[in-house]
């Protein structure tokens, strides 16, 4: 029953992309409508989606599972993570649809940055568009991983090989003909299942379970780790916390969660997309997080076993999969099934969402102004998706190599996060903000945000030897990357726009009709 749910779930995600791919064969705007959804996205769709395409199986695994095993000091990067998306809705998002409409109808990060100054020097398009492309299919390669793992749970006699090209098939197809409308439909059922598959675990342990709040003093010992729950936020390190909070940096330089914002149909929208997206982030990562604590306190024995819950999941290194062994403890197998295919949306969400906008980006950023400037609209739309599947190819091998593992994988992942975080973060913030801001100040931040982000990852643990024979230890990872390389990138953006020469009337009047309150195209 539980494959059954799986099949169903499946099926239902492939008839969007066939729905919208007929949809699509009589516009005559193919680029702008695979890439942005024509501008046409309502505020419940666009909300929904950004928030679908930002969370990915992490939500239900990584972050449940972290906080089972050592508790609430490991919340912090949710807190993080909720502060970011309530702020980017606040402050970014209104602006930032109306600066990409005003900035010569930008459809793509790298070339809202570019026309935003007016400027037809391509260097920061290309770079854009080169670390996109890499840096995507670090973060698909993930998503790869996650959906084949929960795959294996279903099937587990299948090959983990199969079972990823099985997910990748289906990601491919609807991502390759619906595009962006088909990924943001497509986000908008997955992001209603994940909230209520998060919200529905919680409740019916509290509902129909036995919960001892006594078990959370059980220290479980695992080989020299004391899995030790930590009831209080505040008992973790400032580092930790910082880090943490850290985290919600990211969301102001993070593109396929930005093109949201430039694809929502009208301006005034955006506010109750901001109320629905808020809301939907503080249910689930509180779900989530209510998951790990009350499977914490399950006055039961594991299943089929006479070892307690909490320690054989410990033990058996299972805390990861808090969420799935829990739907299969309460709900019968269908309901199960649907649950576990929460998962599988949140996998598929990000890495369609990260597909799209790596395609666009290459497409419209590199593609057209320098291979084929002649190209047409259907030539444009069959390259976008050609390099959708040589990414989700590459991400396949990526995510099936034995050399680097499930968790090497997600580390790069965090490291994506925080390059994109510091080196376009500050950039896109005082590009909507400053009227002073000039080109070469934004190329200054990204540079400078984006090398204090790798160089602060690499001197992790470098020892240097001092002439009396001392050794100092660097350990920089007691605070995340996305930190000293946000702050610095920011500093360097202002500081080379002050030196610079003031922008152009033609740039001083692209910011004074993104500005018009009184335009609400």
């Amino acid at each position: 029953m539980e494959l059954l749910a799986f099949v169903l779930y499946f099926v239902a995600m492939l008839c969007i992309g066939v729905f919208f791919f007929l949809r699509s064969k009589g516009s005559n705007n193919g680029e702008k409508d695979y890439f942005l959804g024509g501008r046409q996205m309502g505020p419940w769709v666009t909300a929904m989606s950004a928030q679908a395409s930002d969370m990915s199986a992490w939500l239900l695994m990584g972050l449940p599972g972290s906080i089972f095993a050592f508790g609430f000091g490991q919340a912090w990067i949710g807190i993080g993570l909720a502060i970011g998306t309530i702020l980017n809705w606040i402050f970014i998002a209104r602006r930032l649809r109306k600066f990409s409409k005003a900035s010569g109808d930008a459809i793509t990060m790298p070339q809202y940055l570019s026309n935003r100054f007016a400027t037809a020097n391509p260097t920061l398009k290309i770079v854009c568009a080169i670390v996109f492309l890499v840096s995507f299919t670090l973060y698909v390669a993930s998503a790869f991983s996650a959906g084949a793992t929960v795959f294996h749970q279903l099937i587990p006699q299948l090959s983990y090989e199969v079972e990823m090209i099985i997910f990748v098939a289906i990601l491919l197809v609807y991502t390759f003909l619906g595009g962006y409308k088909a990924v943001c439909w497509t986000d908008f059922f997955q992001g209603l299942l994940m909230l209520v598959a998060l919200l529905a675990v919680p409740i019916a342990i509290v509902a129909f379970k036995d919960i001892n709040p006594a078990l959370l003093q059980n220290a479980v010992e695992v080989e020299g780790t004391s899995y030790s729950f930590v009831a209080n936020f505040f008992n973790a390190s400032w580092q930790d916390i910082v880090s943490g909070l850290g985290w919600g940096l990211g969301y102001f330089g993070m593109p396929h969660i930005l093109v949201r914002f430039m694809s929502i149909e009208k301006p005034s929208m955006v506010k109750k997309s901001a109320v629905v997206a808020s809301v939907w982030v503080v249910l689930s990562l509180g779900a989530a997080i209510l998951i790990a604590y009350l499977g914490r306190m399950l006055a039961i024995n594991f299943p089929g076993t006479d070892i307690p819950f909490a320690q054989y999941m410990l033990e058996n290194g299972l805390q990861e999969t808090i969420f799935i062994q829990l739907s299969r403890y309460i709900f019968w197998p269908f309901i199960a099934g649907l649950l576990l295919a929460a998962i599988i949306a949140a996998s598929m969400s990000t890495a369609d969402s990260q597909l799209l906008v790596a395609s666009s980006s290459f497409t419209s950023d590199i593609y057209k102004p320098f291979i084929r400037k002649q190209a047409s609209q259907k030539e444009l739309l069959w390259v976008g998706r050609l390099i959708v599947v040589i990414v989700s190819v590459i991400a396949y091998f990526i995510a099936s190599s034995k050399s680097g593992g499930a968790q090497a994988i997600m580390d790069m992942v965090g490291n994506a996060w925080g390059l994109f975080g510091a080196a376009f973060g500050p950039v896109i913030i005082l590009s909507l903000f400053w009227k002073r801001f000039t080109y070469k100040g934004a190329v200054a931040g990204i540079i400078v945000g984006g090398v204090v982000d790798i160089a602060w990852l690499l001197l992790d643990k470098v020892t240097w030897v001092m002439d009396s024979g001392a050794e100092i230890m660097l350990n920089t990872s007691a605070i995340y990357e996305i930190v000293p390389g946000f702050i610095l990138g920011a500093i360097a953006a202002v500081v080379v726009t002050l030196l610079d020469k003031k922008p152009s009337a033609e740039v001083e009047a692209i910011y004074a009709k993104a500005t018009d309150n009184s335009i609400d195209d």
